[in-house]
């Protein structure tokens, strides 16, 4: 076996890429689908990967407290937080122009994961306190230096962005674990940026666990922070500065996997751009399940649909897929196998034009050319 042709499971690779069928068993390009509607397809396929996230009870609207409210270079910011009834309050923040009235188009600025769990909506947005070291640096490498978040409030929407479990203030405390699995070090407060980092290496490596938990209490990772996010979102569109009828979400990485999960699967966002998160379950497979978080994997749900798949449960409605040709958490023949996938899909639905797709030179980022052509694809949509 040549380096070209090994698998992340050795040999074993070629027989686990051949177990689900290729269209999946629920993809709206198989065959057996044919004779269906869009809507009686979508409505079928969404059942099922509703029952296979498994996500717990629905949470109420959250009702949040505002923790500081201020104006900053033309925005009006509220930093709030709120309960949802286990772990600690969430932390989050909502931003508009200070100068604009009436109704907003929305959207639900989702934070990657980057391996940081220490910090939440602070990654792509500012607020009033000095941005830390760690996320300035983090910036510069993924979002061209911009507070994303705030640049996009600035062009007449109001975006709300909030920490999801297990990042920032809803991060897994190493105290609170057993003792057998935490590193027990001392902290200062506020920590150093050498415990920060070696916090962050400790829940990375805490990641197999905290899967095998949800599994065994019979829920899964993107069950979860779909039912967060959903919260979020409800809280979103129940603000009166915004209208409930042009919301959409944006997000890189970790936050592009998670607009996947919640724009196929909560359709009140009527305009989704997913970011550097758009492969297939094969290239996870085969290639690149190493570089990637536990938070990604649904259980079983190969069998049913390819990953693009998942975000194409939200056909007609538009989504914008940015993709980075030398990204180095996927292979870009993956990338490219997954954009024929959404267009065969949106295709068959009678609504390519709902769908763009596109491709930059450059590294895993959303830089400032995809962050100009996101934000005006947004501004066209909503």
């Amino acid at each position: 076996m040549n380096e070209s042709t090994k698998t992340m499971i050795g040999s074993y690779g070629d027989w686990a890429s051949q177990l689900a069928s290729d269209p999946p068993l629920l993809s709206f390009r198989n065959a057996v689908h044919s004779h269906k509607t869009i809507q009686r397809w979508r409505a079928e396929a969404l059942e099922k990967t509703v029952e296979l996230i498994a996500a717990p009870p629905r949470l109420s609207v959250p009702e949040a407290t505002v923790r500081n409210s201020y104006e900053q270079e033309g925005l009006s910011i509220d930093e709030l937080e709120w309960k949802l009834g286990y772990g600690p309050p969430t932390e989050a923040v909502f931003l508009r122009p200070a100068d604009r009235t009436g109704k907003l188009p929305g959207i639900l600025g989702l934070h990657d994961h980057s391996a940081i769990k220490y910090f939440g909506w602070q990654k792509i947005a500012e607020g009033e306190a000095p941005i830390h070291p760690i996320l300035r640096g983090h910036r510069t490498a993924h979002y061209g230096g911009r507070s994303w978040a705030n640049e996009l409030a600035k062009r007449g929407f109001a975006v709300l962005v909030h920490d999801v479990f297990p990042f920032g203030s809803r991060r897994i405390p190493e105290a609170e674990v057993v003792p057998a699995i935490r590193r027990n070090p001392q902290w200062h407060a506020p920590p150093t940026i050498e415990e920060i980092i070696e916090y962050n290496r400790w829940a990375a490596e805490h990641e197999s666990i905290v899967a095998k938990s949800l599994f065994s209490a019979g829920t899964t990772w993107p069950g979860v922070y779909f039912n967060e996010d959903r919260a979020a979102l409800d809280y979103l569109v129940a603000r009166d500065e915004v209208d409930s009828s042009r919301v959409g979400c944006c997000g890189l990485s970790g936050g592009g996997m998670r607009t996947a999960y919640l724009a196929g699967l909560d359709h009140r966002i009527r305009a989704a751009v997913c970011v550097g998160f758009m492969t297939t379950w094969r290239d996870f497979l085969l290639h690149t399940s190493y570089t990637h978080t536990w938070m990604a994997y649904t259980p079983l749900l190969a069998r049913f649909l390819d990953f693009p798949e998942l975000a194409a449960l939200r056909v007609p409605l538009p989504l914008f897929v940015q993709n980075n040709s030398e990204d180095e958490l996927f292979t870009l023949g993956e990338m490219q196998r997954a954009a024929g996938i959404l267009e065969e899909v949106y295709t068959k639905a009678e609504v390519p034009g709902g769908l763009r797709i596109g491709f930059y030179p450059g590294p895993h980022k959303f830089d400032l050319r995809m962050q100009e052509e996101a934000f005006e694809w947004l501004q066209a949509t909503l």
